[in-house]
């Protein structure tokens, strides 16, 4: 198998990143905390409007700590979206909790309130509801916020927001991961702005943060000494990747319009292709574009997603099939999803969405050429498959 040249979402640095971490050696302060964490928190803040900011090594202990300040513990529920990284869900099991997921709508391609509200109104009869909901917005696209947030709030349970992948996509002009009681986002490698590895946790309370920064610092107590009344856990970013941070911050304008562009261009070619169409966007959302997607009609196409990835890295280009939805995972085989009727969408999206190549780096001759040998398989394979 040839070796992709044309990658799905790679790093892209603006060129200002290696001054803060100059100056992070000049300072020789190499650890975590420091000037550029402080800076990077504070970039943050202003950038999406949130009172309070934690920068920390993934969106994974973002959510982690989401879940040990809400106190959620053994024996409790979590209710998170199915169409989804694994990451996602993964902290439900640490702090020895049970996930039962949620099913996507056609809508938003993200959760679904229908089903949620199902899954509610079941837990509520039964006197277990659950202690949060996770809700994810996947490939930048924003969740129907308004109808989760209400549903959310009738029933009493917090809302986290894992906008790991939407940093810059708004909702009625308000930032994802804004909206819950707790957001968190992720600067890995392949993330609109990335610090190599890292994340952030927003909170509406500074009690909130200041529970969640003692927490990512191995709960170490305010002593002379080292004393440590509970289990903590070292979470915290590095002051050297935070400059990579406040760097990046400083070109995600720009970033968000490339890719945006890109999606634009996708979307002009392939809504002239019948069988293939866009990803959705809900009225009153503005997504970060940081993966754009086709999806397949299996009537008119006869091709599927995965022969697709197959034939793309043939020629070099990295294309992927959508989330495996995690109620279909062995990892957490036995789990409940709740869906709004007789079909599960996210399965169906599963077998029908390819992710393309969206980086902001992307030249406009590149992006043809995924056009070109993506039209050219799908044509190829069609007519193989047919006969």
């Amino acid at each position: 198998m040839k070796k992709a040249t044309i990658f799905l979402s790679p790093p892209h640095m603006g060129g200002t990143e290696q001054n803060y971490i100059v100056d992070a050696f000049k300072a020789n302060w190499i650890a975590p905390l420091g000037a550029n964490v402080d800076g990077f928190e504070q970039k943050m803040k202003q950038y999406t409007g949130a009172a309070n900011a934690l920068a920390l090594n993934s969106g994974t202990a973002a959510i982690h700590l989401a879940l040990i300040t809400l106190g959620v513990t053994t024996g409790d529920t979590v209710f998170c979206s199915t169409l989804t990284f694994a990451a996602s869900a993964n902290p439900i099991v640490y702090v020895g909790a049970t996930p039962v997921f949620i099913d996507s709508d056609e809508q938003s391609w993200n959760m679904c309130p229908i089903a949620l509200e199902k899954a509610l109104a079941d837990a509520a009869r039964q006197n277990q509801l659950p202690k949060a909901v996770i809700l994810v917005h996947i490939l930048g696209l924003v969740a129907d916020l308004e109808a989760i947030q209400t549903i959310c709030e009738t029933y009493g349970v917090p809302l986290i927001e894992d906008a790991a992948e939407s940093l810059g996509s708004t909702y009625n002009g308000q930032m994802t991961g804004t909206f819950g009681e707790m957001g968190i986002y992720s600067f890995n490698g392949n993330k609109i702005i990335t610090t190599s590895g890292g994340g952030m946790l927003l909170s509406k309370t500074k009690a909130t943060r200041n529970d969640a920064f003692k927490y990512a610092t191995q709960a170490k107590e305010d002593a002379p000494f080292y004393l440590h009344e509970k289990i903590g856990y070292n979470y915290r970013l590095s002051n050297v990747l935070a400059g990579i941070g406040i760097g990046q911050m400083e070109v995600i304008d720009k970033h968000v319009a490339k890719r945006r562009s890109i999606f634009n261009t996708y979307e002009m070619v392939f809504r002239e292709v019948d069988g293939i169409s866009m990803m959705p966007i809900l009225p009153g959302t503005e997504p970060n574009c940081w993966l754009s997607a086709i999806r397949l009609n299996p009537e008119k196409i006869a091709v599927t997603t995965s022969e697709l990835v197959e034939m793309m890295a043939e020629v070099g280009i990295e294309v992927r099939m959508m989330w495996n939805p995690l109620h279909l995972q062995p990892s957490f085989a036995g789990t409940t999803c709740y869906q709004a009727g007789d079909e599960n969408v996210s399965e169906k999206l599963f077998q029908e969405v390819l992710c393309l190549p969206s980086g902001s780096a992307m030249r406009e001759s590149q992006q043809a050429y995924v056009i070109q040998k993506l039209l050219a398989q799908i044509s190829r394979l069609t007519t193989i498959n047919s006969n």
